[in-house]
């Protein structure tokens, strides 16, 4: 099932005796793109573009709580750098329901600020995570206890902040406010820190979310394959993928195969048979599988759960374990970053199990969506007016900004 493992076989088919394709000749590049896409995914990534370079400025704006805006000449300046491509004015005007650019006289020069709509998501977002530091402090714990040594460094916890729903001040409101349980120690490179679990904090006994859907499908009724579910992942496949025989007899194998669980120590030194590195390979589908269970909307990019595998003992590309279970994982290239979704906790195009924090985000997602609709035809024909190349427009957008705030 995993690339690792068929180079394993590639190396050893002569003592076999049978032969083997050869993916080692397919590139990165050519298997992420041989990916089979889920159109529902894609066109919740085509909102997430947005979403993502709206949090950016969102984050500046709020970034200064006394007067909770930012000038339209630094946010230019940042034009590159936030990957607005047709200059600050022309993205923030695409979404009104979000943005509204005003003038400020005492300072000669336009600013943005928020609407009273994202203020209002801005403050259902805080209130939210302030009321689940507790589930933050089970979320840390549980991250720490899937390394071997309850170790991660500091740095991929940044990395991960708000995909997993801690406060701007983690550091303080979560990791000193909790001494008990965590504690900062110096690593071996320098300017680097590790978030530790306390010695003495229980690190087993957790139950992975995947255990909790086998309970509840061995408890159904109609249920009479419970041995198969002892070791096996809830699979979902994207629209319009062929399953071939092979294809499903080895998904079948692999789902029986037994493995050590995220939060169980492995004991003994790491086999390089086949059934050892199935085992491997499963065990790590099982902490990536967990990893974004924990996450606030079962969703992180590639890049930032990277960050962890080391300390999680993964010896496989994690891309490609997302790649190698297509019945799990949905990856998706869009807006130039590789984000990876946790198929079970969606159905189309939401979450099963909505959370305040995702909630409150995902109103926030609405309002991307919405783009200009539902403004009046004044707003939408200021904006046309403002939008154009003539010069005279452009002196009339002036003078209407000196005179007051200019709603886009």
């Amino acid at each position: 099932m995993g690339i690792h493992i068929m180079k394993i076989l590639i190396k050893q088919k002569h003592s076999f005796g049978f032969s083997i394709s050869i993916r080692s000749k397919t590139t990165s590049a050519q298997y992420v793109a041989s990916r089979v896409r889920d159109p529902t995914f894609e066109k919740l990534m085509d909102k997430y573009k947005s979403l993502f370079k709206v949090i950016a400025i969102q984050d500046l704006i709020l970034a200064n709580p006394r007067n909770p805006s930012v000038s339209i000449d630094f946010l230019s300046r940042l034009s590159q750098k936030l990957h607005l491509n047709r200059g600050a004015t022309s993205f923030l005007r695409k979404f009104p329901h979000i943005f509204q650019i005003y003038y400020d006289p005492s300072k000669l020069q336009p600013f943005c600020r928020l609407t009273d709509a994202a203020l209002d998501v801005s403050k259902q977002e805080e209130k939210a995570i302030n009321a689940s530091l507790p589930m933050v402090v089970d979320r840390l714990v549980r991250i720490l206890s899937m390394s071997a040594s309850k170790t991660v460094p500091l740095r991929a916890i940044f990395k991960v902040w708000r995909e997993l729903g801690l406060p701007d001040n983690f550091e303080d409101s979560v990791i000193s406010a909790n001494p008990s349980v965590f504690k900062l120690c110096d690593a071996h490179e320098p300017n680097t820190h590790l978030l530790k679990l306390v010695e003495g904090v229980p690190r087993n006994g957790f139950r992975a979310a995947i255990e909790d859907w086998r309970v509840v499908e061995c408890c159904k009724e109609d249920c009479n394959v419970r041995t198969e579910l002892r070791y096996s992942f809830k699979h979902g496949y994207p629209p319009g993928m062929k399953l071939g025989k092979n294809f499903k007899a080895k998904v079948k194998e692999w789902q029986t195969l037994p493995y050590v669980g995220p939060y169980e120590v492995v004991v003994g030194e790491k086999k390089k048979s086949k059934a050892a590195l199935m085992a491997m390979e499963k065990r790590a589908v099982s902490i990536v599988h967990e990893f974004l269970s924990l996450t606030v909307e079962k969703m992180v990019e590639v890049e930032k759960i990277s960050q962890f595998r080391k300390w999680f003992g993964i010896d496989f590309n994690i891309r490609d374990l997302f790649l190698d279970h297509p019945g799990i994982f949905y990856l998706s290239t869009k807006g130039k970053r590789h984000t990876v979704f946790l198929r079970e906790a969606y159905e189309r195009g939401c979450l099963i199990e909505p959370n305040p924090v995702y909630v409150a985000r995902r109103r926030l997602l609405d309002l991307v969506a919405m783009g200009r609709r539902g403004r009046s035809s004044i707003n939408s024909n200021l904006q046309d007016e403002s939008s154009s190349n003539d010069d005279d427009d452009i002196g009339e957008e002036e003078k209407q900004q000196r005179h007051g705030s200019l709603s886009s």
